[in-house]
């Protein structure tokens, strides 16, 4: 099994080879994330010492509005570019000649953008739950990928995540069921009591966000809620590792539906060879047969051909 980090390596190690290269070099290098997200790392022509960085988020808007913007510019405020052009929501710029003696760690943190921007609902609701309100804080809700999305509400003593995911085939069905299901029963051990709740439910959405219009029902939708208690987010490292992992849930997920499939795969293949084996064990010599046979005292007869010389005295035709 792999282990899944929230920041993007791919990211991490392009620009740690921009930084730690000596000779500024034109680049144009495109990468995908996790969840559809678009890096494009260039430098142009008359600036090569200006490495610049766009980034696209679909859901970028609708994060707006839970404080990405101010997450933004605390993490990454230096470096914001107001030049946001064509497809890109965020634009970072870094000058090759003045960076940070950390550039591994500047390498890491810029990384982490994507983690960084989707855990302002999060915060949001977190920040909710300190306030000590009474009643249910806003649904915020996030569609992070095509007919799916993450909802967040805080409560006064709680704070539920649901997440709607989509399986596209009929084996990801059964199999993400089997692997959902599972999660809800693995709490009743006593080993890991400390975990969130886990429901899930297939086809109909759980009441706190039954309301909303253009739900998707069907067979094809799963929903699983998380009910996090103040212990998983009322500490400050407890909340950063909250939301670095329940982001990758739905990574989790599906990474384990494709190796269970492989896996299967596999098992049958490898009993379909041994099968063969065995029928290829079973089948009779048909050829010693038809070319040996046995004469009545026991020895073996086996017919020997000659065939004669073609000569115009013998007809000019061969004989046997």
């Amino acid at each position: 099994m792999i282990l899944l980090e929230p920041n993007s390596y791919v990211l991490e190690e392009t620009l740690l080879a921009r930084f730690n290269s000596e000779k500024h070099e034109v680049v144009d290098i495109t990468l995908v994330d996790f969840d559809n997200v678009i890096y494009h790392v260039q430098t142009q022509a008359e600036q090569r010492n200006l490495l610049t960085l766009g980034v696209e988020m679909k859901y970028f808007n609708e994060v707006v509005q839970y404080g990405a913007n101010d997450i933004l510019q605390r993490e990454y405020g230096p470096y914001l570019s107001a030049s946001a052009s064509g497809q890109y929501q965020i634009t970072l710029q870094f000058d090759l000649d003045a960076l940070p003696e950390d550039k591994a760690g500047l390498a890491k943190h810029v990384s982490l953008l994507k983690r960084n921007i989707l855990a302002s609902p999060f915060v949001r609701a977190f920040e909710y739950w300190e306030s000590q309100q009474e009643g249910a804080g806003p649904l915020m809700a996030t569609h992070y990928r095509e007919d799916e999305a993450i909802y967040v509400q805080a409560h006064q003593d709680r704070v539920t995540v649901i997440f709607s995911t989509l399986f596209r085939e009929e084996v990801d069905r059964v199999l993400g069921k089997v692997f959902l299901q599972e999660f809800v029963d693995a709490r009743r051990q006593a080993s890991i009591q400390n975990a969130p709740q886990v429901f899930y439910s297939s086809r109909e959405a759980p009441l706190e966000i039954r309301h909303l219009p253009g739900l998707k029902q069907d067979e094809s939708v799963g929903y699983v809620s998380f009910v996090l208690f103040p212990r998983h987010f009322a500490d400050a490292d407890a909340r950063e590792q909250t939301i670095s992992q329940i982001q990758l849930f739905r990574d989790y997920l599906h990474y384990h539906i494709k190796c269970a499939k492989a896996y299967m795969h596999s098992r049958m293949r490898t009993r379909v060879s041994s099968f063969l084996k065995v029928i290829n064990r079973a089948k009779p010599d048909r050829t010693t047969a038809a070319s040996e046979k046995r004469t009545a005292t026991g020895r073996y007869f086996r017919p020997q051909f000659r065939q004669a010389s073609a000569s115009p005295q013998q007809g000019g035709e061969g004989e046997w």
